[in-house]
């Protein structure tokens, strides 16, 4: 049984606590915020049997693995106090904001002999590994070319505290584009190169939902980003982040074979439609997802990694992939500022697939 202790008990948290409770191989013994009040709150909710500050929980014997489940901004902070006292560490996405911050977390871990594992962890649900599986058959020859869009208006009109997603760290591809850059990666393998180039649309934002109604947010970072992305096995990819579009018809994820093309669910999901169509056919065909997870399993990657210490065998949703990703996104940051392409430093392995039924 892995022991979670949670920190951070804002929006994520409940789905967090509601998953890790019914796990047959994860419970959460502690949660803490900041603001102990509302990791109290939490608390009494879900029936935890501790709450408190950070320092607190890291201190405890009854934590095998800390859940960073703060502002990206302090995932650093966070997680490397974590793996200082001695406990597995698992971030929400992203990893870090700063590259640097995430090759130390990495090393901090490896030095010290302990997990890090980062969300999301979307891509071990059925939607995204029943895609893995037909590309692993064959069913659309090889992977040619990839295309990937996540594009709305902003959050400003629904989150409570929308600020942070306009600061340094934030925008739509540190936001979103761990989502689909662990789809791709899962699906395709790691990337070699990257370029792109963003635009800052709007220098401010308004608020629009409560309680914060009316408050004007400084825009500190590119709200519209288009990524071109070159597969270490030889595809080609295109991926446009954007909290500037009111309304699109792009698919979430279209994967083109030599023999057909792959149309990818919602990776912020874990199920939802797979469709494929091969050459002669006449239409879409749908693909029946016959593989567990296919609800909102937010939880499942700690449950990997918690049972992969147990059986010593690498968990799926690591720290090297995750800082691939980060790589990524900050590479095409860094390819537009230059107008050039950026090689990448980081080449993790591709993780293993999930068993097709449900485990721990």
């Amino acid at each position: 049984m892995t022991r979670v202790g949670i920190v951070g008990c804002g929006n994520i948290c409940p789905i967090y606590i509601q998953n890790l409770t019914s796990f047959s191989g994860t419970e959460v013994t502690a949660v803490s915020d900041l603001d102990t009040s509302r990791a109290d709150r939490r608390a009494r909710e879900f029936g935890v049997p501790w709450s408190g500050n950070p320092q607190e929980l890291m201190s405890r014997d009854d934590v095998d693995v800390v859940l960073d489940l703060t502002v990206p901004k302090a995932h650093f902070q966070v997680a490397s106090a974590a793996l200082e006292a001695g406990k597995h560490v698992y971030n929400e996405k992203p990893l870090a904001v700063a590259w640097d911050e995430g090759r130390k977390l990495v090393g901090q871990a490896k030095a010290a002999g302990l997990r890090i594992g980062c969300a999301p962890d979307t891509v071990l649900g059925a939607g995204v590994q029943t895609c893995r599986a037909l590309i692993d058959a064959g069913e659309i020859g090889t992977p040619v070319a990839v295309q990937a869009f996540m594009m709305c208006p902003g959050h400003e009109s629904w989150h409570p505290d929308p600020a942070f997603y306009y600061e340094v760290g934030g925008g739509p591809l540190f936001d979103m584009g761990p989502y689909y850059l662990s789809a791709l990666v899962t699906l395709l393998g790691p990337v070699r190169r990257v370029t792109g180039s963003t635009r800052t649309s709007f220098p401010t934002r308004t608020v629009t939902s409560e309680p914060k109604r009316g408050l004007k947010v400084r825009v500190e970072t590119p709200t519209h980003l288009t990524t071109v992305l070159d597969f270490v096995q030889g595809a080609v990819g295109h991926l446009t982040t954007s909290f500037d579009v009111v309304a699109h018809s792009m698919p979430h994820i279209e994967v083109y074979g030599s023999e057909g093309t792959l149309q990818v669910p919602d990776p912020n999901g874990f199920g939802g439609p797979v469709r494929i169509r091969k050459r002669g056919d006449a239409d879409w065909t749908e693909v029946p997802l016959d593989r567990a997870y296919s609800e909102n399993s937010r939880g499942l990657g700690v449950l990997d990694m918690g049972l992969a210490v147990v059986e010593g065998r690498p968990h799926r949703c690591d720290g090297e992939t995750a800082l691939h990703v980060l790589e990524i996104m900050h590479a095409a940051h860094w390819a537009s500022e230059q107008g050039s392409h950026v090689t990448l430093e980081t080449r993790p392995d591709r993780p293993e697939p999930m068993p097709a039924g449900v485990f721990g």
